[in-house]
């Protein structure tokens, strides 16, 4: 059992760390402000989330497991409202390119 767990540990962050790795190409190769911010928004989520999930069969019981969820829905909430702030600055003062 801890083979298989194993395996579904490395097949869900090795998946996790494509998503961010895919996500940082989109930041690079988008020409303006507001698509570059939903490349990193939404495959960076998706990349974490991923990673947490491979991570949740390693935790040292469920404090471990509830840590890395809270952690994970803290980094969504705080991807959340500062994509929110940043595409309001770049609407009232435009874009930077």
């Amino acid at each position: 059992m801890s083979l298989a767990l194993d395996i579904v540990t490395v097949s869900a962050v090795s998946a996790g760390a494509l998503f961010f790795l895919a996500g940082t190409v989109g930041l690079l190769r988008f020409p303006d402000t507001l698509t570059q911010l939903h490349a990193l928004t939404k495959v960076d989520n998706l990349g974490l989330g991923l990673v947490v999930l491979g991570l949740l069969p390693q935790a040292n019981g469920l404090i471990g497991a509830l840590k890395l969820v809270s952690i994970w829905l803290l980094v969504q909430l705080s991807g959340a409202i500062v994509t929110q702030l940043v595409a309001g600055a770049v609407r009232q003062h435009g874009p930077d390119r």
